[in-house]
């Protein structure tokens, strides 16, 4: 069997093309179903979600993710091969409808082949998560930065690609059926391996008009997912953020940001809270000693943590229903060395005294603050469900960052 394609016959190269492609989509596409409904019990904070859960279902996402992203390989090798390749003639040319739906649907398959693992891959590298990819690369992308509104849009896309992808499939290969056992010609075994007598296809001539046709089915299916809100995520958390009452501050915050940084299955995950207030009194002492004072409240609703947001509000976690508050009240302190911030920190109920140290520089009434401090979870009976680190590691590191201005400066 010769390696090229022949305008009757398929060559051994795009055979193997075709059915390896085969075997990949129909491995990652129940792969991602099976993970998808494993999910449901990570991202619902409803449902509680033990570590053999997530670990199943970061193993799934895993799967699927790296299949995925072979698919995406062989297809870009498939198209370059076929764009150096004769293509085999249709069988039944002179039936001109059947033959345009058959190159329509084959170049929404190519198509569907680069843009479903490709919007996933994105997703993927614009979300903040859980299942790494199984490759030694590809965990992040050129230009792909770390963005939800990125991750929600191309999460919609990648839903609307598998559709149109599913439902080229089963046009592919409900007309392969119908060549083969209506009828009865050798289309069929004309891409099965060894070789296949078929006689010579009618001439014919190929038309741009099919590519356009799958175009159109890709705009369609987009407008109608717009419409119907797919690139919308519908969180359950956050809808009920609490309002925090505004604060009297010796210091005003000018801009700033409140995160912290988890190890979820061996990868860090940050998430940042939105809404956030400070009350500030600090004058500094010429010596070490007492400084001021600073008074934090956080709202938990807030909290943006990639796709583990819904997970993190759950009654396992942070518990926003009946937490809906975070707190830091702490007396800051001048040392020998810098700053520290030293008081009681109260998370879901639950009060730790800890010590934040931070660098300051005060500069024409602007005081620049940075600072990084490791607690453990479990003090704040925060994922008791887990409590070793396979899944979700004890220990996490909180970072401020802030620009204030002295009030009346």
């Amino acid at each position: 069997m010769a390696s090229s394609n022949t305008f009757a016959s398929y060559g051994s190269v795009t055979k193997t093309f075709h059915w390896l492609t085969a075997f990949l989509i129909f491995t990652a596409l129940p792969l991602g179903w099976f993970a998808n409904n494993l999910a449901k019990a990570i991202y619902d904070p409803s449902i509680p979600s033990t570590e053999a859960d997530i670990a199943q279902a970061a193993g799934m996402f895993s799967l699927h993710k790296t299949v995925g992203i072979a698919v995406f390989f062989v297809a870009l090798a498939r198209i370059l091969w076929a764009a150096t390749q004769t293509k085999p003639g249709l069988l039944n040319a002179e039936n001109k409808p059947e033959a345009f739906a058959a190159e329509t649907v084959h170049w929404l398959l190519y198509g569907s082949l680069v843009l479903v693992p490709l919007s996933g891959w994105v997703h993927h590298a614009a979300a903040e998560g859980f299942a790494p990819i199984l490759w030694p690369f590809g965990q992040n992308l050129p230009l792909i930065p770390k963005s939800a509104t990125l991750a929600e849009v191309t999460a919609g896309l990648h839903w609307l690609f598998i559709l149109i992808l599913a439902g080229s499939l089963l046009m592919h290969i409900a007309g392969a059926l119908k060549h083969h056992i209506i009828d009865r010609d050798g289309t069929l075994r004309r891409m099965l391996p060894g070789r296949s007598d078929v006689a010579e296809p009618p001439a014919q001539h190929h038309s741009a008009t099919p590519a356009f046709a799958a175009l159109a089915v890709w705009t369609a299916v987009l407008t109608g997912g717009w419409y119907a809100g797919v690139f919308t995520h519908h969180s359950t958390a956050g809808t009920e953020t609490t309002e925090l009452t505004e604060v009297q501050s010796d210091w005003n915050v000018q801009e700033g940001t409140l995160s912290f940084t988890i190890t979820q299955l061996g990868s860090p995950v940050t998430g940042t809270f939105a809404d956030w207030t400070a009350a500030i009194t600090f004058d500094d002492p010429p010596e070490p000693g007492l400084a001021g004072s600073v008074d934090v409240n956080i709202a938990i609703g807030s909290l943006s943590l990639g796709t583990v947001t819904d997970q993190a509000m759950g009654s396992d976690f942070f518990d926003s229903a009946q937490f809906p508050t975070a707190n830091f009240d702490a007396d800051i302190y001048k040392t020998d060395v810098g700053y520290e911030a030293r008081g009681p920190l109260t998370i879901r109920g639950e009060t730790i005294d800890i010590t934040l140290p931070f660098d300051l520089a005060v500069q024409d009434g602007i005081a620049t603050v940075s600072g990084v401090l490791e607690v453990n979870r479990l003090d704040f009976g925060i994922g008791k469900s887990m409590p070793a680190e396979d899944s979700l590691a004890f220990g996490v590191t909180i970072s401020v960052e802030l620009t204030a201005s002295k009030s009346g400066g």
